[in-house]
């Protein structure tokens, strides 16, 4: 073997520091979340992780050393227990929905939830995707109402009901028996609450959350970056506080009333607005999700900001990501069995 210069040796311990360094961060920011931080964890752990396995094995190319594999041994596990694409691999229970009706689980039919951000149909008529789920219920957003009764009218014919407000729709095959509306009309596109009585009288109520697009700057070399993180993550975190505070106001939640929770919240399930959340709800990706999950940007999908929660009286059995040509996001079905 070729002895290493003194050049590749200062190369290899550079590359070694500098992975670790990065590990430490990388650790520490997504772990605890700080606001002055959003920036940098606004991309998947994986973007970080990628860095500090190459550099860690550029450092083995360079020194050949032991080291340099415990630190890609490092990492390689930090990626398994962080991403949260990695999460699915325990799932063996789950059952991944299929198109057609949901199966029955024990004897009880479980409720098929969808929801999509149609893109106000710039993209088209997602109809005919939906259609194919057999859904029971469906979340919109940036859709008319006009668009929203279409889909409605379509998915369940003479039984179809209904409600829209801003950009944000209900559809339902079960009777909307109350809607809620944000009183805020500063905020009312983000926030949207029915609620649906079952065939077997109890109700369920839905709340349709489309929160504040994420800032999309990179420039992570500029102070106004990170400033503008910073503030647009605060934003959610307002939103969805006044979400829980509305359904606190006009249902019994927390406690008897089972809330089904959804929609395009703009932010991956590592942002801290969703520790406002595990208290009170399971996220039916991280309970029984499989596949890739990630919902946005459809054509190459690297984060999950459509998502389905629900409250404990719930079980979710499958949850997947569903490609649609017809919108720049994928669409998210999870089956949830509520329990008696």
């Amino acid at each position: 073997m070729r002895p290493s210069t003194r050049f590749t040796r200062r190369l290899g311990w550079l590359l070694i520091g500098g992975s670790l360094a990065l590990h430490f961060v990388t650790v520490f920011a997504y772990y605890r979340q700080p606001s002055l931080l959003a920036a940098f964890t606004v991309m998947p752990i994986w973007v970080w992780g990628g860095l500090g396995l190459f550099a860690s094995c550029l450092a083995f190319l360079a020194l050949r050393a032991p080291l340099s594999l415990v630190v890609t041994t490092v990492w390689a596990f930090t990626l398994l227990l962080g991403a949260d694409e990695a999460r699915v691999i325990g799932h063996f229970h789950a059952r991944p929905p299929q198109p057609g009706p949901p199966l029955a689980y024990h004897g009880t039919q479980p409720i098929r939830v969808i929801t999509l951000n149609a893109a106000h149909f710039l993209y088209g008529d997602p109809t005919a995707d939906l259609r194919g789920w057999q859904p029971d219920i469906v979340l919109l957003q940036e859709i008319s109402p006009a668009h929203a009764q279409k889909i409605a009218d379509a998915l369940f014919g003479k039984e179809a009901h209904f409600r829209a407000y801003s950009r944000n729709a209900v559809a339902s095959r079960w009777p909307i028996v109350r809607e809620v509306r944000n009183p805020n009309i500063r905020f009312r596109f983000f926030n949207h609450n029915v609620t649906i009585r079952l065939p077997n009288g109890r109700t369920v109520e839905v709340s349709n959350l489309h929160l504040t697009s994420a800032a999309t700057d990179l420039s992570l070399w500029r102070p106004t970056c990170w400033k503008n993180h910073r503030e647009n993550r605060r934003a959610r975190h307002f939103e969805i506080s006044v979400a829980l505070r509305i359904l606190e106001e006009t249902c019994g939640f927390p406690g008897a009333q089972p809330v089904i929770l959804a929609g395009d919240f703009n932010a991956p399930p590592t942002d801290p607005i969703h520790r406002l959340l595990s208290q009170d709800f399971l996220d039916a990706f991280d309970e029984a999700g499989t596949g890739w999950g990630n919902t946005f940007q459809r054509r190459i999908p690297i984060l999950r900001i459509d998502q389905i929660h629900a409250t404990r009286h719930f079980k979710p059995l499958g949850c997947r990501a569903v490609t649609t040509r017809h919108s720049d996001h994928r669409f998210v079905v999870a089956d949830l069995l509520l329990e008696s």
